[in-house]
């Protein structure tokens, strides 16, 4: 045995010895104050030291599970990471899992691997070693977590075990070769339909806005993104996938037959009253094809730029530049940052009956009356730089770019700019500022860049914190000035996630803009000409009062929209 291992057992053994107080106190993640009242509301609640300290904001749950892990030498699991199949989750029933704060991660041989938030409670693993007959290896994890995999995988494995018993499948019909003679009337064909059905409506329901059906060894996983993040819904065998795939594709009437490349389509699929758009992308993988959808609710779809989270003077500034008779508005962002609904919004608000309005988009994600929507088609010649001339000969008061992807597009633009044209589009940069030079190393001329531009707004989105459930923590002096925040927030409430029921136990529910808006002025225009960085026309942009996407983040923290780790995360 080394002396590292040697030196591991002895700080493990000094830990054991030591109740959490102290280690916590050792560490440095509490202070004596802060143990003590979190004793008096021990006495007076009955809850465990580390969960009033991490209600309380004292202590991260990343912390106090991390020192859990010390004082117990028990391993950890982070739930998270893990693809639970169904007949896991059932060997567990959904009563005791919440009863006891458990949940089933997987079997190997004879041994459940189990994640408990009190692993040293005895007499739950003998139940379950008599329950189930198996051998039970804990592992800890933090009870939030825990709570999150019991909603998430109980939550849809009643409708998904009564999808799956109502397929009565022989050896012939499971064999791929014939999964595309199935017909949508026969026994096989309408369970298979429940399945895909159940797909769409849980993640509708759940209000997400992409499905990702995955194949892979022994299970097809299914995951839904929601406010941004990607979350495992559920898993079915394996054996559906195949399947799942071919109605998919009839429905977006792609080929059946063809496996080997990718293909594009779309469907409606109606709910009740509410009918859904859903663009189709399937990717041939080594595993099998692998299918995202994105959902396109028109019910949920913001038109009102009112509503899209702008702060005051983002919002007088904004609407004073898409009022503007001609000029350049380009909008910045990863994919999935709201440009597009922005952009929609933006036309929404200036479409009047005396305006020719014409946009060019790929795809046409929502159809707008009074206005001129052209659909890119590339293999018919269809592009961004070949519609954009056309649309220039039809008379366009406004013009929107649904992207500019290359220097013909993006001088195309500018010159219609240039010409007495409104052009709004996007751009796919990290902020306002980038934007400019981004356009300068496309081969823009900066003469062009910095004559036809009017301004340039950076966005993201970050989740709302759930109200039902948000925590108030303390935010100290030095922390707000390591943010740059200043001491006049000292007296602003700040919130972070909890996790109830009404937002799947993830503590965020829906999601806000946060922005950045680049007005170009005389200063940075003269800036542009003479080629200047990034840098520099941030730092002229903050002098001439540009707020940047973090401290707008920041400050709807302080409003309590947000959390401080979710601007963090997104910034």
């Amino acid at each position: 045995m080394n002396l590292r291992k040697i030196k591991a057992m002895q700080i493990t053994k000094n830990y054991r010895n030591k109740n959490l107080g102290e280690i916590l106190l050792e560490k440095g993640l509490a202070s004596q104050t802060d143990l003590e009242k979190a004793i008096q509301i021990q006495k007076k609640t009955g809850k465990r030291l580390g969960e009033i300290l991490v209600d309380k904001g004292v202590l991260k749950e990343k912390d106090l599970l991390e020192t859990l892990s010390l004082k117990l030498n028990i391993p950890t699991a982070r739930i998270d990471s893990f693809a639970i199949d169904p007949a896991i989750v059932e060997i567990i029933s959904q009563e005791i899992a919440r009863k006891h704060k458990i949940i089933p991660l997987f079997k190997v041989g004879d041994t459940l691997t189990v994640a408990m938030a009190d692993p040293l409670d005895v007499y739950v693993v003998d139940y379950l070693r008599h329950k189930t007959g198996l051998k039970i290896q804990a592992v800890l994890a933090l009870a939030t977590d825990i709570q999150k995999a019991i909603e998430k995988y109980y939550r849809v494995l009643d409708s998904v075990n009564k999808v799956i018993h109502d397929i009565q499948l022989d050896d012939a019909f499971v064999d791929e070769a014939s999964i595309e003679t199935f017909e949508d009337d026969s026994k096989e064909g309408s369970s298979i339909i429940k399945v895909v059905n159940l797909i769409l409506t849980q993640a509708i329901r759940d209000h997400g806005s992409d499905i990702h059906i995955e194949p892979d060894e022994k299970i097809m996983r299914i995951r839904y993104r929601i406010d941004g993040i990607l979350h495992e819904a559920f898993a079915l065998p394996r054996k559906f996938h195949p399947m799942v795939v071919s109605r998919i594709k009839i429905m977006a009437n792609l080929d059946v037959s063809e496996k080997r490349i990718p293909q594009d389509g779309r469907f409606q699929y109606r709910l009740g009253t509410n009918v859904v758009d859903l663009r189709v992308s399937i990717l041939p993988t080594v595993k099998g094809e692998k299918v995202v959808m994105r959902i396109l609710d028109k019910t949920g779809f913001i038109l009102d730029l009112s509503k899209m989270g702008f702060s005051p003077a983002v919002d007088s500034n904004w609407n004073h530049l898409i009022h503007r008779p001609q000029g350049l508005i380009l909008i910045t962002g990863p994919t999935g940052s709201g440009k597009t609904t922005t952009l929609y919004a933006s036309l929404n608000e200036i479409n009047t009956p005396d305006k020719n309005i014409i946009t060019i988009e790929n795809p046409v994600e929502y159809n707008f009356p009074m206005i001129n929507q052209v659909q890119v088609n590339t293999r018919a010649g269809l592009t961004f730089s070949a519609g954009l001339r056309s649309i220039l000969r039809q008379d366009p008061d406004i013009v929107m770019i649904g992207e500019i992807r290359d220097l013909e597009s993006a001088e195309i633009a500018m010159r219609a700019a240039l010409t007495g044209h409104l052009v709004l589009s996007t751009l796919h940069t990290n902020d306002a500022p980038s934007a400019v030079t981004r356009l300068v190393d496309m081969g823009v001329e900066p003469f062009l860049v910095a004559t036809s531009i009017l301004g340039v707004l950076a966005q993201r989105l970050v989740r709302r914190v759930c109200r039902s459930c948000k925590k108030e923590m303390k935010v100290s002096a030095d922390e707000l000035q390591s943010l740059g925040l200043g001491k006049e927030f000292l007296i602003r409430k700040f919130y972070r996630a909890g996790g109830c029921r009404e937002c799947h136990q993830t503590g965020y529910k829906g999601r806000v803009g946060i922005h950045e808006l680049l007005r170009i002025t005389d200063g940075i225009r003269s800036l542009i000409l003479r080629n200047g960085a990034d840098d520099q026309i941030r730092e002229m942009a903050v002098k001439n009062g540009q707020q940047t996407l973090r401290m707008d983040g920041l400050r709807k923290a302080a409003e309590g929209l947000t959390t401080i780790e979710e601007v963090l995360r997104v910034t």
